[in-house]
């Protein structure tokens, strides 16, 4: 069993202007996919387009603008997106923000939290009628290996009794992954056609890493390189959760190395207990309490 044939087929790729999520782009659209970049910086997406365009000529790919971190912009996109397309077969959750210094969404959310968590889960929903009415659709949600040490502390979620970006990040991140295993859950519950999948990229040297908001030094990068994985193989996990034919969703996708750091794709299993049902749902709730974003399984 392979990949599945993606040509002719209709995608969305959250944060797809650098890293991981263009190399996602480039591959897909390689073989024939539909891409929208779903960019904040729509410069910086139109730079993406071009330089993908030049690599596959004929290439299928368009941007479009997407804040996570502001709830108006996310239904502005789905709404225009839902204009333009009745169909959408793989919505990619890749963009994401990893550590930065204390800081709140338009909505007052704490940045991690908010954009990379709370800003997919808003945009999975608006767009649930379009996965609905497309057979086999798929959704690809990124998490991190940070997961494994973090804990959901729903009594302090906007970090304001306190705030480490290192432990927001890992919350975020577990939080993608709960939020991928419990869309699955509800999607087979209420019998519909389209599954929902983790993946993470193990650690790979992409401009998550900028220090101090600088562009790194060749140095650093060349030592990155050597220890963590580029950017291309960095995205073979997306790849390979969002076109392996014999996934059935809700599966956790990974590089196969030590510790999971680099490699080739294979299925994880996640940290013990980090499935706990409880902590899911309650992550569900307070998530559409929070964004007013209420999925729609019927």
């Amino acid at each position: 069993m392979g990949k599945q044939d993606v040509k002719g087929k209709k995608v969305i790729i959250t944060g797809a202007n650098s890293g991981i999520g263009f190399e996602a782009a480039k591959a897909l659209t390689a073989q024939g996919a539909d891409v929208v970049l779903a960019v904040r910086n729509e410069e910086k997406g139109k730079e993406a387009v071009q330089n993908i365009k030049k690599e596959h000529e004929g290439a299928k790919v368009s941007v479009m603008a997407l804040d996570l971190a502001d709830l108006a912009s996310v239904k502005t996109f789905a709404d225009a997106y839902k204009e333009r397309f009745d169909q959408l077969d793989i919505l990619i959750n890749n963009a994401g923000v990893m550590v930065p210094p204390y800081q709140k969404t338009k909505d007052g959310f704490e940045l991690q939290f908010g954009g990379n968590h709370l800003g997919h889960f808003a945009l999975t929903g608006h767009l649930l009628p379009l996965l609905k009415a497309t057979p086999s659709a798929r959704v690809v949600t990124l998490s991190s290996i940070a997961h494994r040490k973090a804990a959901i502390d729903f009594s302090n979620l906007d970090g304001s009794k306190g705030y480490k970006a290192m432990k927001f990040y890992r919350q975020s991140k577990l939080a993608n992954l709960l939020f991928a295993k419990e869309f699955d859950n509800r999607l087979k519950q209420a019998g519909i056609n389209a599954m929902s999948l983790a993946c993470h990229p193990g650690i790979s040297a992409t401009n998550l890493f900028k220090v101090g908001g600088e562009r790194m030094q060749p140095i650093v990068k060349s030592l990155l390189y050597r220890f963590f994985q580029t950017p291309e193989m960095g995205a073979l996990p997306t790849i390979y959760a969002a076109t392996k034919e014999t996934l059935k969703g809700g599966e956790y996708i990974g590089p196969d190395g030590r510790g999971n750091h680099k490699g080739y794709p294979a299925i994880e299993v996640p940290a013990k207990g980090v499935y706990d049902e409880k902590t899911m749902r309650k992550l569900w709730d307070v998530s559409e309490e929070l964004t007013g974003v209420v999925f729609d399984f019927s």
